[in-house]
């Protein structure tokens, strides 16, 4: 159960992350952008549940092994990115196209294609 909340808090996180370039599309830009506007407010849960289960799989495979795998370390970062502003009190850089926003949203792209590999990988 746990790791299937790992792999939705990547895929909605990385939604959101990833907003900015997903809206872009054609014809399905303006419902992604709608989709994302219902979801924005529970962004700080969707990054709370990121950090909790990265955190609890990274302690999991540190101690029993066989290795770490990129699920918690990718979950740990949307957790972090989504969770920024009330980490640091500092403003979220902007997303957009260009400079950070970019990389955030390329951040995005990664941990949607990580959250579903996640759900299709046997544990």
């Amino acid at each position: 159960m746990i790791a299937l909340l790992l792999d939705l808090a990547n895929i909605l996180g990385g939604f959101l992350l990833a907003i900015a370039l997903l809206e872009q599309s054609p014809r399905v830009g303006d419902d992604l952008a709608g989709f994302a506007r219902k979801l924005a407010p529970f962004g700080w849960i969707v990054g709370i549940v990121a950090l909790v289960t990265g955190g609890y799989y990274l302690i999991v495979h540190l101690t029993t092994g066989p290795h770490i795998f990129h699920f918690e370390l990718v979950a740990i970062g949307v957790g972090l990115a989504l969770l920024w502003n009330r980490i640091t009190g500092k403003a979220q850089p902007k997303s957009g196209t260009s400079g950070s926003g970019l990389l955030l949203a390329i951040f995005g792209i990664i941990a949607i294609i990580v959250g579903f590999q996640g759900l299709f990988t046997p544990n």
